[in-house]
């Protein structure tokens, strides 16, 4: 796999997260990972982007044992968008182009594919939801990583924002990136995932491809959690 985990468990203060957690991103899909709010999709982002230590497990990014030097390739929106609110969008992003020596030209063209680059002078301040959120997947972008992973990038997002970010996840696979999602939009992620996993209970509990789905999400996603936590 491009990315995931193999018997991965966490524990906080004696409760157990995650347990025997094993997810598998295959190169150039699209891969949503559904469960309800605390079932453990952010606390697998954050180990396999090794901002946790797992207690145990291994972990894998870009078909190899886990290293932090290859975090580079990897770009990530992870506990929302953290912004230089008194700075415009292009402003933004020449931070992070400094700290990541990535040049100018990048920059704009980042602007450009998440559909920014017409506003040169607006403060990050007066952006909606869906902006910060667009602006947020830019900086993840700025380095071209060849893996992004997005924590509930739909949240917050009217309608409109949510159709623009259907059309932007599938177009990073079509330039063959891979892209691990977390979502509990049971309806969305059909519209953009080439795969979907369901955690519940602390482990991956049900994984499909999309085409391969005879019954609506809701129903499987129903039924898979109820095993899990049974």
């Amino acid at each position: 796999p491009m990315l995931g985990c193999t018997d991965v468990a966490k524990s906080f203060h004696g409760r157990t997260v995650l347990r025997q957690m094993t997810l598998s991103v295959q190169p150039g899909r699209v891969y949503a990972l559904l469960g309800r709010n605390g079932a453990g999709k952010s606390t697998t982002l954050r180990i396999l982007l090794g901002l946790l230590e797992p207690d145990a497990g291994e972990v894998y990014l870009l078909g190899r044992p886990f290293e932090r030097a290859a975090l580079g390739d990897v770009g990530a929106t992870i506990d929302g968008p953290a912004l230089y609110g008194h700075l415009s969008a292009t402003e933004n992003l020449r931070v992070h182009a400094l700290l990541t020596g990535t040049s100018g030209e990048r920059v704009a063209a980042v602007l450009r594919q998440v559909g920014l680059d017409g506003l040169p002078h607006q403060r990050v301040s007066t952006f909606s939801t869906g902006m910060k959120g667009r602006l947020a997947l830019a900086i993840a972008l700025l380095t071209d990583p060849p893996v992004v992973i997005l924590d509930e990038p739909q949240n917050g997002l009217d309608p409109d924002g949510i159709i623009q970010l259907r059309t932007m996840i599938r177009s990073l696979a079509a330039e063959g990136r891979t892209v691990l999602v977390s979502s509990h939009q049971l309806a969305e992620v059909t519209q953009f995932a080439d795969d979907v996993g369901i955690l519940a209970n602390g482990a991956l509990v049900f994984e499909a491809t999309t085409g391969s789905l005879t019954d609506n999400l809701e129903a499987v996603y129903l039924d898979a959690v109820q095993r899990g936590v049974a």
